[in-house]
């Protein structure tokens, strides 16, 4: 029963994607209409529906029960991104490569793709454990992610943090979700139709995220998808070395299962979509980081139901 609510729940995802890869094909959503969709799930639709399902579905008692399972992500992560250091000087990538793989090996799109699949999955009862995780994706991404490729497209030695890291950690989902956070422990309860309109608002992260992937596997040519050596390095690290250092984590440090088996699943989820921003934006390979990104969103759809067995 398990394995068909699973599946049935991967359908869904798989329909929605296809949705949005037919609806680009058919021009009707192009390049210039398509960055509004993660425009809106990033700066409305996520945060609004943070704080509405942290009000409404979790408690000050709940809070402190979970805090010390940040650990997990933080610990599993930091070990991935050691590891990823190694395995890019063993396989002797050049350095407009190294720091894209070495961000794509241990972190991953845990909240733009993140919420929209523990939500079908597992969910609302999911949310805490996906912001808990995403929390410490995000802090690691935009200090040592950002550290890496930014050292990819320069000679000149970079900051692991600095002011400009600071600002790109604080996105729109992180502060409402600090917010939220905030008002959870002050006990605070906001009107009834600010919450519906939270809620209401909120119900788009699911539909625009996985369109927006359909439409970005679209643009994708089949033709530079390859599997070179260093592409299936990576792919390991994302899809088997990654998640499995969560569940040796989790070993030490005791965490409820549910909150095992979202950590596994948002571990194991694509490379976050702003690697090839970040490398375009450093001078670092960018039709890298968009190959690598392209390949492990297709692959998650095959990956995700291997993990939802096994857990």
């Amino acid at each position: 029963m398990e394995f068909m609510q699973t599946l049935t729940s991967l359908l869904v995802i798989v329909i929605m994607v296809a949705s949005g890869f037919f609806f680009a094909k058919a021009k009707w959503i192009t390049r210039e209409t398509a960055p509004l969709m993660p425009m809106l799930v990033n700066r409305l639709a996520l945060p609004t529906y943070m704080i509405w399902n942290f009000l409404a579905n979790f408690s000050k008692d709940d809070f402190f029960s979970l805090v010390n399972s940040i650990a997990v992500p933080y610990v599993s992560m930091l070990i991935s991104f050691v590891i990823a250091g190694f395995v890019a000087r063993f396989a002797n990538l050049p350095p407009q490569k190294a720091g894209i793989f070495q961000a794509g090996f241990f972190s991953s799109s845990a909240i733009f793709i993140g919420v929209p699949v523990c939500l079908a999955l597992f969910g609302e009862k999911s949310i805490p454990y996906v912001l808990i995780y995403f929390l410490a994706n995000a802090s690691m991404f935009w200090t040592l992610g950002n550290y890496s490729i930014n050292k990819s497209g320069r000679e000149e030695e970079v900051a692991i943090v600095s002011w400009e890291n600071l600002k790109l950690v604080f996105s729109p989902p992180l502060i409402s979700f600090i917010l939220a956070l905030v008002l959870v422990l002050l006990e605070v309860k906001l009107p009834a139709f600010l919450m519906s309109s939270f809620k209401y608002l909120g119900t788009m992260v699911t539909p625009l995220s996985m369109l927006f992937i359909g439409y970005t596997l679209s643009t994708v040519r089949l033709q530079e998808l390859k599997f070179t050596r260093d592409i299936n390095l990576l792919l390991l690290g994302r899809f088997l070395v990654s998640p499995l250092l969560v569940i040796l984590v989790a070993r030490f440090i005791e965490i409820p299962y549910l909150m095992l088996q979202v950590f596994v699943v948002l571990a194991a989820l694509p490379v976050m979509t702003q690697v090839p921003i970040l490398a375009s934006i450093y001078g670092a390979d960018t039709k890298y980081g968009a190959i690598v990104v392209s390949l492990t969103t297709l692959l998650c759809l095959l990956v995700i139901p291997i993990y939802m067995a096994f857990l």
